[in-house]
């Protein structure tokens, strides 16, 4: 009974509108097609069942009747679909609610919002972290209302009609106004596509001519902007709550780590790279090569004054970490000259000597006190910066980062300038052995047509050993290149000998630094391009030995198209693909929520590094670092307690448990935890984005999600160059070994070959590299053994 639809609801007017076009005909929602369908049927078969017409066509009409009350609930779900005029489906109740476009998505879970604009971005390198440059013109339209009322509460003008003329006028009152209203007032900044909650983040917005929004550098690699072109929109929070919440949780300077792995997210990229990197290098037979320093200001000095080289090898006493704000700020702190063998006369040390860079030197003025100097006293790569980034955040705390990393930056531009680095055709030195070995090549492929025409092997053999020797020549040249370009003579020292050392090649300090570049590419500049692949993945077997500089021949370009092509496509198509997945990820996690403090559970899982082939992939440190631990953690040896059960493992007690050499840990995890509803505190462990234990009602299903689909996404959008055989590489034959130790072999099974070495003939055997211990000994590592 309750199955059958005797009423049939109508839905308003307004939502299936009838227009009238010009020319007396009418433009109609499809509903209404629809509707009129049913109603014709229904009357239709009223009359017929009035006449008492014959079964066969009253059923007939019946079944036409529920076939139009199907299409207007859902066309298309069952037979086929109704169509209109020009043969497209006619869009039924379902189709309006249902997908992307339909009222849901639409509508009510996301609306076109007033208060909000969007322009190109461009970069603003003088601006702070929490800042944004905002045009004058964007920002006027979009406090307007502000505008208003605070031009009424100053006395300017006394109705919103006045009000509006005066701000048309754009007078200098209007700007005072607007300078007194957005001040301390936060704007959301938004990149789409929005692939994880860095894609939207708050800045004080400062005013600036022109019309491109200003963003900082640092915030690029958390919303994956560059300048080309790219856009974003500006939100403004209204309420006193939203600015409130957009300060404490979405402000820029508030999200330095990145919720996906924990690390740094605000780490300078490129020309900031390349900066810090030309400054922390150093230059054997520099300006001022071995000089003495009695503190660090004296080396700005002597730099500033042009006695010493920038990557001048210098020796300098640096103040102990920790104690350096006291020696450089306290005004009865000891100074160095009062110093007896690096003691202070009151007892305190203070000071050691350290050999270094005058750059290296510089560097450290502008790091926190609190970080020690061995930090920065090595050439500053781009993962170099990162971990330094991470080390003054544990260290110094949020707001000491914040100002640190805008130092970076400006230092960074700064010394990249002064660099004047730029790249010529010449900097690309190609390998002079280069034409010897494709010769070489040229001619053990034509030995192995040879053999092919003689009938000794088949076609299969001969392409394989072919594309083999073709990626060994690859790699070889590519191998020379990247030799040639890494050291450079700097000259004769004292005693006539050359002195040899890391080359300043523009293409390599760009690569070597992280800058920008590959070493791939380095090889296609002056190597050469080597094998590429058909669009069908497998490789074609005369490889490009030209390289760009030399150029490529006609012939060599069209081959090369094929990778660019295939590249295009992929991006393409499996970037929607790649969106889809985050949104099917969120949909299933977006329940899970931090709902209680403890579950009390006493289940757990073993954490040991992850071993592949004999080579660590993860560190049992990074895997357990910031979770907690479910029993206590004891050293091996000396059986003290290195971390109390349900305490969450953080940097110091990562380290401490690598130098006892744990092999396993028991942590708590989210797959054991044993709340009713969503996670627990202790099983969840740490916020990685907020760097301390997880805030109850967070929502870590979704912040999981998304950090699964956003690598997802980037990754799509890089594109491979060669496929498979360019990569084979030799089977590895011998095992380093971390530790120091014994060699022990574990149910392993050997024979005597013809000239007497031995051979591992069981499938399951393992070499134990063991410590002793007191009487027993205790292993460190353990390598499964190949085969024969």
């Amino acid at each position: 009974e309750w199955m059958i639809l005797t009423i049939l609801p109508v839905i308003p007017p307004d939502l299936r509108p009838l227009v009238p076009l010009d020319g007396g005909r009418f433009a109609t929602s499809d509903l209404n097609d629809l509707y009129r369908r049913v109603i014709n049927r229904n009357n239709r078969l009223k009359r017929l069942i009035e006449l008492s017409a014959p079964d066969i066509i009253v059923r007939n009409e019946k079944r036409m009747l529920q076939e139009a009350v199907d299409a207007l609930f859902d066309n298309g779900r069952r037979g086929r679909a109704i169509t209109g005029p020009a043969k497209r489906p006619l869009k039924s109740l379902s189709d309006m609610l249902k997908g992307k476009s339909g009222r849901f998505r639409q509508n009510l879970l996301g609306k076109r919002v007033d208060y909000s604009g969007r322009s190109v971005i461009v970069v603003g390198p003088e601006l702070r972290l929490h800042q944004c440059g905002l045009p004058k013109k964007m920002a006027l339209e979009l406090f307007k209302p502000f505008i208003y009322s605070k031009l009424e509460e100053k006395g300017y003008v006394t109705t919103i009609k006045s009000a509006k003329k005066m701000v048309e006028k754009e007078g200098k009152d209007v700007w005072d106004i607007l300078d007194d209203v957005i001040r301390e007032h936060p704007v959301l900044l938004n990149r789409a596509p929005t692939l994880h909650r860095l894609g939207i983040q708050a800045f004080e917005p400062v005013l600036i001519e022109g019309k491109a929004i200003q963003l900082h550098p640092l915030v690029c690699v958390a919303y994956n902007a560059d300048f080309d072109g790219d856009q974003m929109a500006v939100h403004i929070p209204l309420s006193v709550e939203a600015q409130v919440e957009s300060r404490a949780l979405m402000m820029s300077t508030n999200n330095i780590l990145s919720p996906a792995s924990g690390k740094p997210i605000i780490v300078p990229t490129q020309d900031m790279v390349l900066g810090l990197y030309y400054m922390t290098r150093e230059r054997p037979l520099a300006k001022g090569e071995d000089k003495f320093f009695s503190s660090p200001a004296e080396v700005r000095i002597a730099y500033d004054h042009g006695e010493v080289d920038l990557h001048a090898r210098v020796k300098v006493r640096m103040p102990v970490a920790g104690s350096r704000s006291a020696v450089e700020e306290d005004e009865d702190a000891v100074r160095p000259s009062q110093m007896v063998d690096g003691h202070a006369g009151n007892g305190n040390t203070a000071v050691e000597r350290v050999e270094t860079t005058v750059g290296r030197v510089l560097l450290y003025e502008i790091v926190p006190p609190e970080v020690p100097f061995s930090e920065v006293n090595r050439t500053m790569k781009k993962k170099e910066l990162g971990n330094l980034i991470d080390t003054v955040y544990r260290r110094a705390g949020n707001k000491a980062t914040v100002i640190f990393a805008d130092r970076l930056k400006d230092v960074g531009f700064d010394f990249a300038t002064r660099a004047g680095i730029s790249i010529s055709i010449r900097d690309m030195t190609i390998p002079p052995q280069k034409p010897q070995l494709l010769e070489q090549a040229q001619k053990q492929v034509s030995e192995i047509q040879k053999q092919y025409n003689n009938g000794v092997i088949t076609d299969g053999e001969r392409y394989n050993k072919v594309v083999d020797i073709w990626a060994e020549v690859q790699d070889e040249i590519g191998g020379a290149v990247l030799k040639g370009l890494a050291t450079q003579v700097y000259g004769q020292d004292n005693e006539g000998k050359q002195v040899v050392g890391p080359s300043f090649n523009p293409i390599f300090i760009m690569a070597d630094s992280g800058a920008r570049g590959s070493e791939q590419q380095i090889r296609q500049l002056a190597g050469l391009r080597g094998l590429m692949a058909k669009p069908s993945g497998e490789i074609i077997e005369t490889p490009i030995t030209a390289n760009f500089r030399e150029g490529l021949t006609v012939l060599q370009y069209f081959i090369s198209t094929h990778g660019a092509r295939k590249g295009l496509a992929d991006t393409a198509l499996k970037t929607a693909n790649s969106g889809y997945l985050t949104r099917r990820l969120v949909d299933v996690a977006q329940d899970s929520i931090i709902t209680e403090d403890d579950c009390g559970t006493l289940d757990g899982i073993e954490m040991t590094p992850l071993v592949e082939g004999g080579e660590i992939i993860e560190g049992l440190g990074d895997r357990v670092l910031g979770r907690v631990a479910l029993d206590e953690i004891r050293d091996p040896f000396t059986n003290d307690v290195l971390v109390h059960a349900n305490d969450m493992i953080d940097e110091d007690k990562v380290a401490a448990i690598e130098d006892a050499g744990v092999e396993m840990v028991k942590i708590r995890s989210v797959l054991t935890c044993q709340s009713r509803q969503g996670v627990c505190v202790k099983c969840y462990g740490r916020d990685l984005g907020r760097g301390h234990i997880v805030n109850m009602g967070e929502a870590i299903g979704t912040m999981a999600a998304q950090s699964i689909g956003e690598p997802g996404t980037q990754l799509t959008m890089r594109t491979f160059h060669i496929g498979g055989t360019a990569s084979r590489r030799a089977e590895q034959t011998t095992l380093e070994s971390r530790n120091e130790g014994i060699v022990r072999l574990h149910n392993v099974n050997t024979v005597r070959s013809r000239d007497g070495s031995l051979v591992v003939m069981s499938r399951r055997g393992e070499v134990v590299i063991a410590v002793p211990a007191g009487q027993a000994e205790r292993e460190r590592e353990r390598y499964p053994l190949v085969y024969g």
